[in-house]
């Protein structure tokens, strides 16, 4: 109880830190927002920007709007938009789901296919089929995510015309089985160019931490005891082989969602991607820090996830108790 206690603590400390830490870089950026909106009304004389910045609380002191958009944030308001003309969360709440649903299926597919292709690399970790996880690890990492979706649309979309180019779903409308067949179509091109850097980063993860448990005592017992190699590697080997790749799963969190937000404006998904970038051009600030706030977040519950994680690998595992 007070370990969780704990946590929860630690949680709202890091939103915390979070919100100011963002706060103050954004505001310190050149720009004023103001400007924007003047120049969206067709007009930026003094008076009109003394108004807008009056209405929106621009001309009050930076500690001032800080303090005050710290007390929305830890009642749940992320504040209005400027350009918009909306609620905040409202804006975020509806483009979340289609991020989610990206980084998760890339994840997904990221984490169980390069798992596979590392645990089964490691039974012969210097053979053709383990130097050749290497490479695919080594080119796979180095190749940005939006210049392979570049890649992936001009193949499948423009010439053999197998998946959609762009968007959630398609122009008409559908409902039932068929929308999620339409939304698994238009799915498929973005997790695979997000996942595919990071099934390169899982594949080698997951190699070098089988290969290092298979030297392990314990596992010499086993082979010793006639367990053959597909027992030993998979009974014995793999639970413990997966903990460094659950670490760096959790880890590479973060990473995930900002790639996630390059891969949407390729492919022109309808998540926080596409907003955040449409707030950096309108100097919407609120709304560019409601989204960095939601992905602290997230970044946050995926890490205790990954803390549950463990002890579902690993039962010895214990919160707050020594090994």
């Amino acid at each position: 109880m007070l370990a969780g206690l704990r946590r929860l603590a630690n949680a709202v400390a890091l939103i915390v830190a979070v919100v100011l830490l963002n706060f103050l870089l954004i505001h310190l950026a050149p720009g004023d927002p103001a400007v924007v909106l003047a120049g969206e009304a067709g007009g930026t004389s003094p008076e009109t920007l003394a108004a807008i910045r009056h209405t929106y609380g621009l001309d009050r002191p930076l500690p001032a709007q800080l303090l005050s958009y710290l007390g929305q944030v830890l009642h749940g308001d992320l504040g209005h938009s400027y350009y918009f003309d909306a609620s905040v969360t409202s804006l975020i709440w509806q483009r979340l789901g289609p991020t989610l649903l990206l980084a998760l299926s890339a994840m997904l597919f990221a984490l169980m296919l390069g798992t596979v292709l590392g645990v089964t690399a490691a039974r012969r970790p210097n053979g053709a089929y383990g130097s050749a996880i290497t490479v695919l690890s080594v080119v796979g990492f180095a190749m940005p995510a939006f210049w392979l979706g570049s890649l992936l649309v001009l193949l499948f979309a423009l010439r053999l015309g197998i998946f959609p180019t762009s968007g959630m779903e398609s122009a008409i409308p559908q409902t039932g089985f068929a929308r999620m067949v339409d939304v698994g179509q238009h799915l498929v091109l973005p997790t695979v160019s997000l996942g595919l850097v990071y099934l390169a980063l899982y594949s080698r993860t997951a190699k070098a931490s089988m290969v290092d448990v298979l030297g392990s005592d314990y596992i010499r017992t086993a082979r010793a005891k006639g367990v053959g190699p597909r027992g030993v590697t998979f009974k014995h080997a793999f639970r413990n082989a997966l903990m460094p790749v659950v670490t760096v799963a959790g880890l590479q969190t973060g990473a995930l969602l900002s790639g996630a937000v390059l891969v949407e404006i390729v492919f022109n998904w309808p998540g926080l991607g596409r907003l955040a970038l449409d707030s950096i051009l309108r100097r919407d600030t609120p709304v560019l820090l409601g989204i960095l706030v939601v992905s602290s977040v997230v970044v946050i519950v995926a890490n205790l996830l990954t803390d549950l994680a463990y002890r579902l690998i690993d039962p010895r595992i214990r919160t707050g108790v020594a090994r």
